[in-house]
């Protein structure tokens, strides 16, 4: 019995041996095709290198910049020209005196900031001189007139002397019917009337008056001072009017109508004092037909009728923005001033949300609004605008984009 077991004991420790290779080949094998314990509620956990194609799929996608954009669509605008000047009074006078004097005395309002009306009187010069001169003047003219009386006798009394003679025709001299002397007392009536007055014109130029509705801006003179002909009275500027010259380009005058049209005296104007944002209406008064030398434009000339009466005063001096309307114009886009970038580039998207840019630039603005013709290929389809484009945009981009707010 013993024999037999010593023979069998090698066979079966090869058998052992052949069952553990057997079993370390295929638990491996399952090791790999096992799925992992399922988690809680389960779901399996993912493999390994799915989540790892996953992550690669999700940094090599493109990621998209959202941008804000306004749906701009063609329409009929009317054109809105905005311009810039300074106030002006109508007519602007330095006053002087016309004749030489001591200054006599002075009207109450004669200061300056105070208003005066048509021929008050402002000051008064010492005028003895002068009413000597209308005398003597008067006294001249008398002499002359009575001269001329005289010679007016005698020339009839020579013609009937002539007569009488029974000569014919006509003398050989004029001196014999006193022609010339005649012709000579009437001159001399002639000047002693042109002296007399001319010694009136001095004579009333002692009161020195306002040859206009006027605002006193300066006064140069005090009671008795002397002043020459020549000598600055005051410096005085018209209530009637304030006058806004602004100038506008070729481009800008291409969008109102012709200058009959707005030189008829009711084409409504918006002044907007630069400073305090006060209002007023004015009305286009008249249009240069010559281009500035140094600008190389033409000016609008805009009126405000009594100025210093309305609420508040339009003062002379005050910088005015000048905003009137044009003609309408078809086929615009209206747009916030943003979406022009400074470089004049109008970005917007394509149907396949990609970045596109256009130059352009603005027909006219209306503060914030601008108004654009926008590019032949998209003018007849509603088109996604870039509200406010960033310089790092390029052609192509693709985007996300968010509609603005009514308010943007």
């Amino acid at each position: 019995m013993t024999r037999r077991w010593s023979k069998a004991l090698p066979l079966s420790l090869a058998l052992a041996v052949l069952a553990a290779v057997v079993v370390h080949v295929v638990t491996p094998g399952q090791a790999r095709g096992q799925h992992s314990p399922p988690r809680p509620g389960g779901q399996p956990e993912a493999d390994s290198d799915q989540v790892q194609a996953r992550q690669s799929d999700r940094q090599q996608a493109p990621q998209r910049t959202e941008v804000t954009v306004v749906t701009a669509e063609t329409a009929a605008h009317a054109a809105r020209i905005n311009a810039y000047g300074e106030a002006s009074a109508h007519f602007e006078l330095t006053l002087s005196a016309e004749v030489s004097g001591r200054v006599d005395g002075l009207a109450d309002n004669f200061e300056g900031g105070l208003r005066i009306g048509k021929g008050e009187l402002l000051a008064t010069l010492e005028d003895s001189g002068y009413q000597e001169a209308l005398a003597v003047a008067q006294s001249t003219l008398a002499t002359a007139e009575v001269s001329l009386l005289e010679e007016q006798r005698q020339g009839e009394q020579s013609r009937i002397e002539w007569r009488s003679s029974g000569l014919s025709g006509e003398p050989d001299s004029p001196l014999v019917l006193r022609a010339p002397q005649l012709a000579a007392a009437q001159a001399a009536v002639d000047e002693a009337k042109a002296s007399l007055a001319a010694a009136r014109q001095d004579l009333d130029q002692t009161r020195i008056t306002a040859p206009f509705d006027a605002l006193i801006t300066d006064r140069h003179i005090a009671p008795g001072s002397f002043v020459q002909s020549g000598t600055e009275i005051a410096t005085l500027v018209s209530t009637d009017r304030i006058e806004i010259t602004v100038s506008l380009s070729a481009a800008e005058w291409a969008q109102l109508p012709d200058s009959a049209t707005l030189a008829g005296g009711d084409w409504p104007v918006t002044l907007t004092d630069i400073e305090s944002g006060e209002q007023w209406t004015g009305q286009v008064i008249r249009a240069h037909q010559h281009l500035d030398a140094t600008s190389r434009q033409r000016s609008l000339v805009i009126g405000v009728q009594a100025p210093f009466d309305q609420p508040p005063a339009l003062l002379p001096g005050t910088f005015l923005e000048a905003s009137l309307s044009g003609r309408t114009l078809d086929g615009l886009w209206q747009l916030p001033a943003t979406a022009l970038g400074q470089s004049g580039q109008l970005w917007y998207v394509t149907d396949d949300d990609a970045l596109a840019s256009v130059s352009t630039e603005a027909v006219f603005s209306d503060g914030a609004t601008i108004y654009v013709r926008p590019p032949e290929a998209i003018a007849d389809q509603p088109t996604r605008v870039v509200v406010q484009p960033l310089s790092s945009y390029v052609q192509g981009m693709l985007v996300t984009t968010v509609e603005a707010r009514q308010d943007v």
